[in-house]
Formats: C-alpha cells, sequence, structure tokens
C-alpha cells in the first residue's frame, strides 16, 4: 500500500476540494428482485484532468534518492475491520483441504533474477509493503515495487533500466502524478496492443488515478499520460486488461481517508488511451459498503478475447461473513452512450458457493511466524490476491482463477479457484478448487494462472518458526486429480526474518503469463537476507510446464468432481471430459482402472471424437459386499500412439450405527434399580434392526432393554431403555457395563458405570 503516508492522508481534505468538484457523488440506484442482483444505473463519467505525451523514458530516468530519515510502513486499511474484530477468529472447517502433495511440481524455472530490493545495484529499501509485481512484453520484463522499477531483458535477466523511481513515468507531467510516489502500483502488458500500462493512484494532497500507456513495445520508450480524478481515498486499486476497455477497482475511503464508503470500480477508454486521444472516459460505479477488495478480470489468451459484448467480470467481498461464498459482480461499459453502462451484484446480491474456508489470521491481523524471532506478520487475508486471471477456450468454455489465504488446521494454506462459465454466459461455478496445505509451515500472499495447455502455476510466501520467510511454487497439469497440486518447489529461500515494519508483508504478489508463447509464467515476491527492518529483496522468476507449446496435435484428460463418497451399495458417478489442443481431431478411447472388488465401473461412452471437447460419464455402482474405504480411479484416454490418464477418488462408507448412553454413571443401594437412557444414531444411512446386550453385570442382577431391538430408519435416532435391577444380595462396589448394539456384521459398544453399595 501507500508507501510514504504514514498518517498525512487523515489531514489532506482541505487540498482535495478541488478534485472533489470535478467528480461528484452520485447516489447509486440499485435495483434488487427476489430473483435478481442488485444493478446500479448511475454511472460517473469523467475525462482527464491532465494528458500529455511524455519524452521516451530512458531520457527522464531518475535513480531513487538514498533513503533519508524514517522507514513507513502506514498501517493496513480493512474495509471491514470492525466486523472483522467482531468475529474474531473464524473456526468454519476447509471444504477443500489438500493436505499432502502429490509428485514434485513439473513445472520448471528458468531465469531466476534479484529484483528491485536490498541488494540490488543502486537501490535503498525505504518503505514497506512491497507492493511487488511485474509485466511480462515482447522482449522486455518490467518489476515495480512500492516506489521503484526496473526493466530487464526477457531472454537473458539483464537489467536494462533500473532502478527508476516510480513517478518518473509522469516526470514533466505536473500536478500530483509528478508530485507524488506513493505506491500501490500496477505493471501491466496489453497483450492484444503490444503496449506496457503502468499506473500509479495519488493520495497525497489529492486523490487521482496516473496511468502511462506506452507508445510502443519498448518500456523505456515514449508515453501517453492521462491523470483521472477520484472521489476518495483509493486505495488497494487493481487492474485487468480486455480489449473494449482498461478495468479498475479500489476501495474507497472517503475524502478524509478513514471512512469505507465501497469499491469504486472504473473501466477506461482503452482505444482512445492507445491512440492518445484526450478525450479517452472514465466511467465508474461506487458500489456498497459491504462490497469491497474487487478484482477485475485480466486477459491471458489474447488469440481467443471474451465474446464480443461480454460483461467484465469482477469478484471479492471475501470478508463479508460468509465462510462459503464468493460474490461476483458484472460492468457494462458503453463509451458510445455512457447512460446505457451498469454494474451488477451491488450489496453481495451475486454470491458463488464455494468450499467452506476461514479467513486467514482472522482476516485482520498477523499470525505468520517466523524463524528467529517473535514478529509476526500480516496475511492480508481479507481480500483475494491479485490477479484474476482470465482465458477462453473458445467453444469449450471460459476459466477466471484467483487465490486467497485460508486458515489451515493450525496453519495458514493457500485456497485457490477455477471458475468455469460457459462462452454464452458470466454465471460462474466451481470448477475446481483447493487449499494446499501439504504441512504445517504458512503459506501465503498468492498469485495464480493458467497457460495455453489449461497448466496451473501458484507462486506464495511461506515461512514457519522453522524457517525463515521463502518463495515457493506449486502447480498441476491437466491429468492431476482436479483440486489437488503437486508438491512445491523452492524459487529462492531466505535467510532472514522481517523485524518490526508494522507486521507488513507485501500486500500482492504477481504470477504473470508470457503472452509470446503463451506457456511461460513469470513470479515475483519478497523476502530477507538478513533479520532486520525495512530491508527486504525480491526475486522475479521464470517457470514452464513440460510440454506447453508444443505444436503436436494431442489432447488432454480431465474428471470432475475429484472425490466423491458413496454408501456401500449406493452408486455415484464422475464427468470425464477429453479436451483436445493444436489442431487435434480423431475418437480417443477410455478405458478405467482402479475399481473395487465387488464394484461395477462403467464408462459411457467408451470413446469420444473431438473437437469439440467431448465427455464420458463413469458410473460407480457399489455392492454390499464392497469394502469401505478409499479408492483411486484412473481414467485413461487413447488415441493411436498418444495416451493421457486423469484421476479421481472414491470414497466407500459402511454404514453403521452408535450408541451413547445419556448417563454414563449411577449409584445406587443394594436391591434397587438404575436406568440409562440409550440412543442408536445411524451413520452413514444406515436402517436396520439392531440387538442389544450387556456384560459386566454384577451377580444377583439382572438387566434389560426396552425395547430390544431397537428398529433405527436414517436419518433418524431411536431410543431404548436398559435397566438393571439389583437385590439386596447384590455385591457392593463399582461395575463397567458393556452394552453392545447388533446388526449383521456391524458391532457397536457403549459403556456405563455402576455402583452399588450396601445400607
Amino acid at each position: 500500500m501507500k508507501s510514504r503516508l504514514a498518517t498525512v492522508f487523515l489531514s489532506i481534505l482541505p487540498t482535495i476540494s478541488f478534485l472533489l468538484a470535478l467528480a461528484p457523488a452520485v447516489p447509486v440506484a440499485a435495483q434488487q428482485t427476489a430473483s435478481h442482483p442488485r444493478v446500479s444505473h448511475s454511472p460517473i463519467v469523467n475525462h482527464p484532468i491532465y494528458f500529455d505525451i511524455s519524452r521516451p523514458l530512458s531520457e527522464m530516468a531518475t535513480a531513487p534518492a538514498p533513503q533519508q530519515g524514517l522507514h513507513l510502513a502506514p498501517p493496513v486499511l480493512y474495509p471491514k475491520l470492525q466486523q472483522l474484530k467482531e468475529r474474531g477468529q473464524e473456526t468454519a472447517p476447509d471444504g477443500a483441504l489438500q493436505s499432502s502433495g502429490g509428485p514434485l511440481v513439473s513445472a520448471t524455472l528458468g531465469l531466476n533474477l534479484l529484483g528491485v530490493g536490498n541488494g540490488f545495484p543502486g537501490y535503498s529499501v525505504p518503505d514497506a509493503p512491497t507492493d511487488v509485481n511485474l509485466a511480462v512484453g515482447d522482449t522486455q520484463v518490467v518489476q515495480w515495487v512500492n516506489v521503484s522499477y526496473a526493466v530487464f531483458d526477457k531472454s537473458s535477466g539483464a537489467t536494462i533500466a533500473g532502478p527508476i523511481e516510480g513517478n518518473t513515468f509522469w516526470s514533466g507531467f505536473g500536478g500530483l502524478c509528478q508530485s507524488d510516489n506513493s505506491g500501490d502500483i500496477i505493471a501491466q502488458w496489453d497483450k492484444v496492443a503490444h503496449r506496457w500500462f503502468m499506473a500509479q493512484n495519488t493520495f497525497q494532497g489529492g486523490y487521482m488515478s496516473c496511468v502511462a500507456v506506452s507508445q510502443t513495445a519498448d518500456a523505456t520508450g515514449s508515453y501517453y499520460r492521462f491523470a483521472f480524478p477520484q472521489p476518495g481515498f483509493p486505495d488497494y486499486p487493481k487492474w485487468g486488461i480486455m480489449p473494449d476497455a482498461y478495468y479498475q477497482s479500489q476501495n474507497n475511503f472517503g475524502a478524509s481517508g478513514s471512512s469505507f464508503i465501497g469499491a469504486y470500480a472504473c473501466a477506461y477508454e482503452r482505444a482512445k488511451m492507445l491512440t492518445g486521444d484526450s478525450s479517452a472516459q472514465q466511467i465508474c460505479f461506487q458500489a456498497q459498503s459491504n462490497d469491497d477488495s474487487l478484482l477485475p478480470g485480466d486477459l491471458d489468451s489474447v488469440n481467443t478475447p471474451p465474446p464480443s459484448g461480454q460483461q467484465e467480470v469482477y469478484l471479492g467481498s471475501i470478508d463479508d461473513g460468509s465462510t462459503t461464498s464468493v460474490y461476483e459482480y458484472l460492468f457494462h461499459v458503453d463509451f458510445t452512450t455512457p447512460t446505457n453502462s451498469t454494474f451488477t451484484g451491488l450489496g453481495d446480491s451475486m454470491p458463488i458457493t464455494v468450499a467452506s474456508f476461514s479467513l486467514a489470521c482472522g482476516g485482520f491481523g498477523a499470525c505468520i511466524p517466523q524463524k528467529g524471532i517473535s514478529d509476526q506478520l500480516d496475511s492480508l487475508g481479507d481480500r483475494l490476491m491479485y490477479r484474476l486471471a482470465y482465458r477462453n477456450f473458445s467453444g469449450d468454455h471460459q476459466t477466471w482463477l484467483v487465490s486467497h489465504s485460508v486458515t489451515a488446521g493450525s496453519s495458514v494454506g493457500e485456497r485457490w479457484y477455477e471458475f468455469h462459465a460457459p462462452e454464452t454466459s458470466t454465471s460462474l461455478s466451481v470448477y475446481q478448487q483447493g487449499t494446499f496445505a501439504p504441512d504445517s509451515s504458512f503459506r501465503w500472499m498468492g498469485s495464480i494462472a493458467m497457460d495455453q495447455n489449461q497448466d496451473i502455476a501458484l507462486g506464495y510466501s511461506i515461512s514457519s518458526s522453522n524457517e525463515f520467510p521463502s518463495i515457493n511454487y506449486t502447480g498441476r497439469t491437466t491429468g492431476d486429480a482436479l483440486g489437488t497440486m503437486e508438491s512445491e518447489a523452492t524459487i529462492v529461500n531466505g535467510t532472514g526474518s522481517q523485524v518490526g515494519t508494522s507486521n507488513r508483508w507485501g500486500d500482492y504478489t504477481s504470477m504473470a503469463l508470457d503472452a509470446a508463447d503463451d506457456c511461460t509464467f513469470w513470479y515475483t515476491n519478497q523476502y530477507y537476507m538478513t533479520t532486520t527492518s525495512f530491508d527486504w529483496s525480491t526475486q522475479l522468476a521464470s517457470l514452464k510446464f513440460p510440454g506447453c507449446g508444443s505444436t503436436t496435435p494431442d489432447f488432454s484428460m480431465s474428471a470432475s468432481p475429484s472425490t466423491q463418497t458413496v454408501t456401500q451399495g449406493g452408486s455415484t458417478t464422475y464427468t470425464a471430459t477429453v479436451t483436445p489442443f493444436n489442431g487435434f481431431s480423431g475418437t480417443v478411447s477410455l478405458t478405467v482402472s482402479g475399481c473395487p472388488a465387488n464394484t461395477t465401473c462403467t464408462l459411457n461412452p467408451t470413446s469420444v471424437t473431438v473437437p469439440p471437447a467431448g465427455s464420458s460419464t463413469l458410473t460407480v455402482q457399489t455392492s454390499s459386499t464392497t469394502a469401505g474405504g478409499t479408492y483411486t480411479l484412473t481414467i485413461t484416454g487413447k488415441s493411436g500412439t498418444l495416451s493421457h490418464s486423469t484421476s479421481v477418488t472414491l470414497v466407500v462408507v459402511v454404514p453403521s450405527f452408535s450408541i451413547s448412553s445419556g448417563t454414563s454413571s449411577q449409584t445406587i443401594a443394594a436391591g434397587a434399580s438404575a436406568k440409562y437412557p440409550l440412543t442408536v444414531t445411524p451413520i452413514n444411512s444406515f436402517s436396520g434392526n439392531v440387538s442389544l446386550t450387556v456384560s459386566g453385570l454384577p451377580a444377583n442382577s439382572t438387566g434389560s432393554f426396552s425395547p430390544n431391538p431397537v428398529t433405527v430408519t436414517a436419518p433418524k435416532s431411536s431410543s431404548s431403555t436398559f435397566t438393571v435391577l439389583t437385590r439386596k444380595k447384590t455385591p457392593a462396589g463399582t461395575y463397567t457395563l458393556t452394552i453392545t448394539g447388533t446388526s449383521g456384521t456391524v458391532k457397536q459398544t457403549v459403556k456405563v458405570t455402576l455402583g452399588v453399595t450396601r445400607r
């Protein structure tokens, strides 16, 4: 977040009246019915306050001045801080936990470079957090940390330029864009236009979005420069690039910077900005106070853009109290008739159901341990992490990927999602999801993306009381079971921990995809070389999955859901999908292996002809003698010499029951009786008669059950009363009585205690 703000943002109201006059507040007009989400029809339309064309960046570049005075680490601005504090640490179980890894991640590292930070020539760390992110162009990589950036050669890793002060992009521009350099930056590459897109908001003396769009593919060349107004303190801005617009969202904390109003979503007229047209429009919507930290979709599939006219998808608001929802929003922009623009989903009115989760560190605290010190790190667990990576697999489906940090047992893990929608729809649903937490280490601050082969890469920070904060990555191919990642690998091992800095550890990281080959991922994050304060380092690395980029016609296999649970004697189904790529055309024969004994596994059909993508239904029929347990079913597709497999998990549970007693212990005098209420509870849809017996009775006593047997019909429990009748000759003492319930081969017991005294 803002690097040089400390608390100054609380006192800047008098200086920004000129900006607010340019963008007066417009009430949100919301519509809602019982079956429709809320829609705003009240766009806020602006044009640039300033515009010009810069000299080549190589001529304006200014190295950062050595750090002087105090380092700064402003506090996190949590949109729902009070609600998070009232809820405290959530305890919802994780519904998608992956507690063990598979084979070592098959993506291998290419370049692995020291980025801007401690150790980078000519740079002195001034502040925290890093706000580290990057973008990949035709021949260059731009990495931008909080207030400085550098340009690297994509092939060799050599530094072309930098470190350079971030506001150098607006040198000579005048106004706040030139004078302010407060972080919350985004570097992007417009994959369709082959242009650089650089953005930074202003926070000191007024609120604006400063945008620079390069005239060429050279990051050190000239830029078209724009300054657009913002109505309030524009915290945590995030951008997504689509063919119809540049989309943005930020958390609006109002004129004073201290009162959260809601997410502020904007669309910028990309076509005009690419040509340096100063009449480019900014069309925005003010969302509601429970809408926050939204991410706009960001195009990765440059050759298959979204369907023409499709609304832009935003996701966010995971901190509203629900433990099973991510919220969707839709932005329809019309630059020809701006009043036709709409923003849909206000007030959390478009939930997407996901597996249950709890926000990492309660969503607002520091709980990440580090080696050697007691200082803990902030997970920023109240929001989705940049980017919302979008791909269109034309003719089949659209995909959106995103991640966030969640509680995983006693640690923190990386929850990730792959959402799907048909090409004709923006109604997202979960295709697969998982929480990567293979051990007790803490994983957070992730970023995720997908290549053309549907391989997924996920990078993140990792730390524990036994390890310094480091940078790791994992990933999966289409042959892996849905909802699972392969075992992780390391980009760089930290050799120090972070002291102080208000517990801040970045606000986001960046997994970018190289559009030149649509296969190579680039990831950047931070770490420490020594245990100290305000001396973070960063790393940027490329990685790639084997086989991606091949021009050989081929196909991939996938199956969903990844796991099904069936009661012994019951049945369940999976869907196996064959997806062609690189022009593959042909018939793929399907087989299944791993079916448990006394079980039938059937594929229908047993072959599919592609393209387009084809599917088959795997039906699993268990019997009354199928053993309970967990089984791996492998579905294999073959076409000529090509063969690919995917796996799913089958869990067979055996119907059973439990017995409990409402009274565990009683003491009576010899000659008296004692009663124990019993409850027989069905497990796994058990239904049947349960016969009851008892052992351990003392001499000169009898036991009886009423009723016996007990008839149980799932899902309801049934009751019986166990009565012990003693005689005056029953010996005094304490007795453990074992009550056994039997139904066929299933037996369950409960123990109660009887104390007998003599008068």
